[in-house]
């Protein structure tokens, strides 16, 4: 059902639509709401957030319909809006379509026309929402972004909080496929692409199964980041599936005779979370940054192949619950002191 908000201070305009529209209005197609004026129908936008069409008079009292036009756009930028009025000049029809107007009706009011104008506002609104609805549903966009981005994209404050950031608690992996190099050294471009993009479906599938999002693709590795309850537990169980599907997957048969296999460094911790990039650029990338991220990928860099790499403090968080063997010291880059490193087994 369509809820149509009709702003008009002429009464008998009320009466003339549930009339003329009395069908559509019993079976339930079109719900309408009435102002008498610019400012009551404003309001009503705000209250009722079902409203998706738009019908206003130019000349009303208290607050007339270019201004209410205006306001909509800010307010409520997704609402369609037809300008209905007896001022007919040109300066009125192009004043209410430079401020956002979808349509212009002149009166007195056409209904035959108005139904027509309706319905192509509702094809036109059913194509925005829909669309708006896969950006949301749509399983690929959401193994590649993380939610707070979709709901980001959603609100209004998207262009005025397009730089803001802040510091989360999670759990950063960094999963490379080992010595796949030499596959694109040797092989066609497009079979380099088909393999890797086969290979990184195993590894999406089974971060997507542990609830972690897919932050970035880096070359022949993935970033992975776990937030939320036992960020760790789940970012580690799903290393060691990727770990044994990947393991499992058979041996490429060409010139490298490449068997896959990964190496992995997990870290946890707190980590900046934000759009990094350059906005004059126009290119942001919602992102994690910081030691957190740093310590798991130059783990995952001193990894063996089939190793998974954490620190000696997720060690002790999860040594409960996973098998694990010590490793000793490692050297990492830009650190000041060596790291104490573990190797989940199981």
């Amino acid at each position: 059902m369509t809820r149509i908000l009709v702003a008009d201070d002429e009464q008998d305009l009320e009466l003339l639509i549930k009339q003329r529209f009395r069908k559509k209005i019993r079976e339930q197609e079109y719900e309408f709401v009435f102002a008498l004026n610019g400012r009551e129908a404003l309001e009503k936008v705000k209250e009722d957030k079902e409203i998706s069409i738009v019908l206003s008079d130019i000349n009303m009292p208290e607050m007339d319909g270019l201004t209410l036009l205006s306001q909509l756009g800010e307010s409520a930028p997704l609402l369609k809006t037809v300008m209905i009025s007896a001022y007919g000049d040109m300066d009125n029809i192009r004043c209410a379509m430079n401020r956002g107007a979808f349509d212009f009706i002149c009166k007195p009011v056409n209904f035959e026309d108005l139904e027509v104008t309706i319905e192509k506002t509702i094809q036109q609104v059913n194509q925005i929402q829909d669309t708006l609805k896969a950006i949301h549903e749509n399983n690929i966009l959401r193994m590649y972004v993380d939610e707070n981005v979709l709901n980001f994209m959603g609100s209004r404050e998207f262009e005025s909080a397009l730089m803001a950031n802040e510091i989360v608690e999670g759990t950063v992996a960094f999963i490379d496929i080992c010595g796949f190099t030499r596959i694109s050294e040797t092989e066609k471009p497009d079979k380099v692409v088909s393999l890797l993009n086969e290979y990184f479906d195993v590894m999406v599938k089974a971060i997507i199964t542990h609830t972690g999002i897919v932050d970035k693709f880096i070359g022949d590795a993935i970033m992975a980041v776990f937030k939320g309850p036992y960020h760790l537990d789940r970012a580690i169980e799903a290393s060691l599936a990727i770990r044994n599907a990947i393991d499992a997957l058979p041996t490429f048969v060409g010139e490298s005779g490449f068997k896959p296999q990964v190496s992995i460094g997990i870290n946890s911790g707190e980590m900046v979370s934000g759009n990094i990039g350059s906005s004059n650029l126009k290119r942001l990338d919602y992102t994690v940054i910081g030691d957190t991220v740093n310590v798991a990928a130059r783990l995952q860099a001193q990894a063996d192949v089939n190793q998974i790499l954490i620190t000696a403090s997720c060690y002790e968080l999860i040594k409960e619950s996973f098998s694990c063997t010590k490793i000793g010291e490692l050297a990492l880059k830009n650190k000041q002191f060596p790291l104490v490193a573990y190797a989940v087994i199981n």
